[in-house]
């Protein structure tokens, strides 16, 4: 699988992505069915799976239950091997998220995620927003609180993952990577990955198959690389067959 360029973040990526909300999280989900969270036995062999797929882009979040904690010791030795994605802004507890987008809080959420991920610098650090994404966007001492991650070598690149189409777009004004939903019956934020595709910044899906609802799940991951603005796909999951499935349907 050949790899893509991150914008201008100097990252190579592969085109697909694995989400690991299904590593350390099933309370409070979106999928159409229920799942058991499978035991790092079966993660390390669908991340050894996905590593000779080609995929090296990994996707986390605080709010992934434990899903930090378990791919720090399932990646343990082979950092240098993939990209990750983390977030900060909301966790999740007794069943509800809540947010903070406080530098102090970002400045803590990080630390916890390089301790438990064990490593010392995340490829990617993005906003996870509420849906409030102009108003977390115009804190500047948030923002320059990212910029100082960047300075410190803690993250190589900043931005937000976003539920508006002018926050993505913000997003992309003032960092180097947004995430957006997009797939082909949402296709709400196609603007933000048309700012994107104009001025060579990242642009990572989320929601491509629409959590788990997507008809054809072929037509569904080709659809959004039919857009220049697209750097890579998202998909979450734990079933080896689908994540070979899902490499096999990518137009590439």
């Amino acid at each position: 699988m050949d790899k893509r360029k991150l914008g201008q973040t100097g990252i190579d990526i592969s085109p697909l992505g694995l989400g690991t909300v299904k590593f350390g999280r099933n309370e409070g989900v979106k999928y159409p069915e229920g799942f058991n969270i499978p035991n790092e036995a079966a993660l390390a062999d669908l991340l050894a799976l996905a590593k000779d797929l080609g995929i090296n882009l990994l996707d986390t979040a605080p709010s992934y239950g434990t899903s930090e904690e378990r791919l720090g010791r399932l990646l343990k030795d082979q950092r240098k091997d993939w990209v990750i994605v983390g977030k900060a802004g909301e966790d999740f507890e007794d069943g509800q998220s809540t947010y903070n987008f406080t530098p102090d809080h970002f400045e803590m959420s990080l630390d916890r995620s390089l301790k438990n991920l064990q490593t010392d610098y995340l490829d990617v650090l993005l906003i996870h927003s509420d849906g409030n994404d102009m108003d977390i966007l115009a804190n500047e001492d948030l923002i320059e609180k990212l910029y100082d991650f960047k300075r410190r070598g803690l993250v190589r690149a900043i931005g937000a993952s976003t539920k508006t189409v002018e926050g993505g777009i913000m997003a992309l004004e003032l960092l180097d990577v947004v995430m957006v939903a997009y797939n082909p019956a949402y296709i709400d934020e196609k603007p933000v990955l048309d700012y994107a595709a104009a001025n060579n910044k990242g642009a990572l899906i989320k929601k491509a198959l629409g959590s788990g609802y997507a008809a054809n799940v072929q037509e569904y991951l080709k659809f959004p690389f039919v857009h220049p603005g697209t750097s890579a796909v998202i998909t979450g999951t734990i079933n080896p067959d689908h994540l070979r499935e899902n490499v096999a349907a990518l137009p590439l």
